[in-house]
């Protein structure tokens, strides 16, 4: 059994994480949204009884910590269900929410279920900017209100608030906004240019210089906040020197769960054809992770590219992120064009002056509609 255990180490460790997007369905709209662009139907979706069961083979296989995602999760009637059901597995459980759907008497229900965290996006620091992002009237309201009932529960908060070209100036309102609504952590995270923000790149793309000051307002806040808020900082990568690893590496850290049920190294990897993803109703999670084809891809070196093999970043960053890659280079074993030794670098930051300089009356392309 130890000799088994440390043979699977060798592959991979266990995942700390697994979001699970239960449901593509959301009353939103918002134009950067990360979800495919071909989005899962209702009639789709794992039940009640299947959601469960993943939630028990996660817990078995070493997650600790679960998100509930979507689309808006609370459009799933058994949201409540779903909160009891991770708590009985043992999973530390956080909700994505947008904030829509969720009353009172829903969020006590949730709470008594289980839920330990709320993670509740915000799209702007007005309610005529926030609700023209998310394409929904009466949403910034509903999120302000939330935000109040969860501070009266004593239930910790974090703040998701995604920057793009149009509102990085009202970064620091951002900031005082988390702080009134009381919230312990925010999140600033510069739209990663996957599913529907690849449609609005012209609309959405900071300037060199937004991103510049963005970047120095947060190091700022960081140390003026310091015990009172902590502040998560995604940075925009196509001006950056270095990729990100994204989500700590391909298959290291956390796996995701399509509403369908297909098991995903990470949000956007279906945007990669070469790979065949398995479904948690035909396959084991646990084989899944350790060996699946779609999960091995890009795990450790063996798969880099020239200059990511002989680079002494390639445990750092891991060769950046292979979406992007696949996006900008049309291969997914390239290096991420967001490094400055990839040889499609200038081509990145001539794609992101050019789209953040194209005009501010381009109208935007909203999710799924």
């Amino acid at each position: 059994m130890a000799d088994e255990k440390e043979r699977l180490q060798e592959i991979a460790p266990p995942p700390m994480a697994m979001l699970a997007e239960v449901t593509h369905r959301c009353p939103l709209a918002c134009p950067y949204c990360s979800n495919p662009l071909e989005l899962k139907a209702a009639a789709q979706e794992l039940s009640t009884e299947e959601w469960a069961d993943a939630f028990r083979q996660a817990a078995e296989l070493g997650v600790l910590h679960l998100h509930l995602s979507g689309g808006e999760p609370a459009s799933r009637r058994d949201i409540v269900e779903l909160v009891s059901a991770a708590q009985e597995a043992d999973l530390y459980t956080n909700l994505i929410t947008s904030g829509i759907g969720i009353n009172e008497k829903r969020l006590d229900a949730m709470v008594d279920a289980g839920l330990k965290h709320i993670q509740l996006s915000i799209q702007g620091v007005d309610e005529e900017t926030a609700d023209l992002v998310g394409g929904y009237k009466g949403g910034y309201k509903r999120k302000l209100q939330l935000a109040e009932w969860i501070g009266a529960r004593g239930i910790p908060l974090t703040v998701n608030a995604v920057c793009h070209r149009t509102n990085m100036a009202s970064i620091p309102e951002m900031i005082e906004l988390a702080l009134t609504l009381g919230a312990g952590r925010l999140e600033i995270a510069t739209v990663q240019f996957h599913g529907w923000a690849i449609e609005n790149r012209s609309q959405l793309m900071p300037t060199r210089e937004q991103v510049e000051a963005t970047t120095q307002l947060v190091e700022d806040e960081r140390k003026r906040l310091e015990g009172k808020l902590v502040i998560d900082y995604v940075p925009a990568d196509y001006y950056a020197t270095y990729p990100k690893a994204c989500l700590g590496g391909w298959g290291r850290i956390g796996i995701n769960v399509d509403p369908t049920g297909r098991v995903l190294p990470c949000h956007a990897a279906e945007s990669i054809p070469s790979l065949e993803f398995e479904n948690i109703r035909e396959k084991n999670l646990h084989d899944i992770w350790y060996h699946s084809s779609s999960f091995n891809a890009f795990r450790g070196t063996d798969w880099m590219q020239e200059p990511c093999r002989s680079c002494d970043r390639r445990l750092v960053d891991f060769g950046g992120c292979r979406c992007q890659a696949m996006a900008i280079a049309g291969d997914a074993n390239a290096a991420d064009p967001a490094c400055h030794k990839s040889p499609l670098k200038d081509k990145m930051v001539e794609m992101a002056n050019t789209a953040a300089n194209s005009g501010d009356k381009i109208e935007f392309v909203y999710r799924g509609r």
